[in-house]
């Protein structure tokens, strides 16, 4: 899977979770643009998670502060 397949997946799953219809760009944060509390971080991660069978963890979570980081990153844990 490429990088744009992670990311129209990474679409569909934070929908649900993008309440205020923020547009996603790569520098779009989670704390900040999108107003993620740690609940909704976890949340949102288990759904990566399961979607493309990876770990993603605290560590990795924690170098994660944007949209592009995030798919970055998942694109890089499927190798």
């Amino acid at each position: 899977m490429d990088r744009a397949e992670v990311d129209s997946k990474i679409r569909t799953l934070i929908e649900p979770f993008n309440k205020k219809g923020v547009e996603l760009k790569d520098e779009t944060t989670f704390a900040g643009d999108l107003e993620f509390d740690s609940l909704t971080v976890m949340d949102f991660v288990a759904e990566i998670e399961d979607e493309f069978d990876i770990i993603i963890t605290m560590n990795q979570q924690a170098d994660i502060e944007n949209y592009g980081q995030l798919v970055d990153a998942v694109n890089k844990l499927q190798d």
